[in-house]
């Protein structure tokens, strides 16, 4: 790599950690080093791209100009590099972005295979439960679940999938079965995350729908928490197929209400606006789909292809 085009990268990755020691751990570099790469890409171009203080940096009116014109022309050149190549292999990084309950269940198991297939790649996975800044957190690809709030984004629907309704055979036993959803109120519900789970359950059976109020005597944050409190038999858990497949494949968690149509949850791969995506992601994409289409649930009456 050239002494220029690492400059670049050097200096765009810190612009959008807003960090030089985040952006050397990133890039595998010591804090002095980045901001001597930075300090002598200014020397080139002749001015001040970013402003130093004690806690942070930022950029200059400079800074800011120069990173809208050379993040395209670098995302060009990976894309040259890439269409060229003999063997069309994927080199650099791939850094992509999940929730950790989807990341742990379903994304890190059938990563192999991926993996194997492009030795040259580095991959990071940004494994949080809050939705990550592509941008500013350099995350080629993130994987999200429900509507999407931004409507710039470049986005692929993956999968569209229903919400299932969940109990232990133990909480069964003790509580009895509902039958229908208006038997819900006299039940025990688990909350899940707010970012994810509806103020209200609805179901739609023979042109007949009914809204349930959710209102559960246990929240817990995340999905994981939530499908373990129901495993553990605390109450009945709204969750989708890929958030709690192990527990329906070992009989932990049975179905519940499943000739009711449910609430469909979208499953996308968001790519950062404005920019063209990397091969490597939609590679990995493509990996993705193919995976989860060989995961999901056996056709039947109730069951459909879910996601969470």
């Amino acid at each position: 790599m050239s002494d220029r085009f690492r400059a670049l990268r050097v200096f765009t990755r810190a612009a959008r950690l807003g960090s030089f020691s985040g952006a050397g751990r990133e890039l595998g570099l010591s804090q002095p080093s980045v901001s001597r790469i930075v300090a002598g890409l200014e020397s080139d171009v002749g001015t001040a791209l970013i402003t130093r203080t004690t806690r942070a940096i930022s950029l200059t009116d400079a800074g800011a100009e120069y990173l809208a014109r050379v993040e395209p022309l670098l995302d060009a050149m990976d894309e040259a590099d890439h269409a060229v190549r003999d063997n069309a292999e994927l080199r650099g990084r791939l850094r992509i972005g999940l929730s950790s309950s989807f990341g742990v269940r379903e994304v890190i198991p059938g990563l192999s295979a991926f993996a194997d297939r492009h030795p040259a790649l580095r991959i990071d996975l940004v494994v949080a439960d809050q939705y990550q800044n592509l941008v500013v957190e350099g995350v080629d690809v993130a994987l999200r679940f429900g509507a999407l709030a931004d409507s710039t984004a470049t986005a692929r629907l993956l999968d569209s999938s229903p919400r299932l309704l969940l109990a232990s055979p133990d909480y069964l036993r003790r509580a009895g079965r509902p039958l229908t959803p208006d038997d819900l109120a006299g039940h025990c519900v688990i909350g899940g995350p707010a970012r994810h789970a509806p103020p209200a359950w609805t179901f739609e059976r023979d042109g007949k729908k009914a809204s349930i109020r959710v209102d559960g005597r246990l929240t817990v944050s995340s999905n994981e928490g939530a499908v373990a409190a129901a495993a553990a038999g605390l109450g009945i858990v709204s969750t989708v197929f890929w958030g709690c497949r192990a527990e329906l494949e070992e009989g932990a968690l049975v179905q519940l209400l499943p000739e009711w149509k449910t609430e469909l949850v979208e499953l996308h791969a968001v790519f950062a606006a404005g920019r063209a995506a990397k091969p490597a992601a939609r590679a990995f994409v493509d990996h993705l789909v193919a995976m989860l289409a060989g995961r999901r649930p056996r056709a039947s009456a109730s069951d459909g292809p879910a996601s969470g």
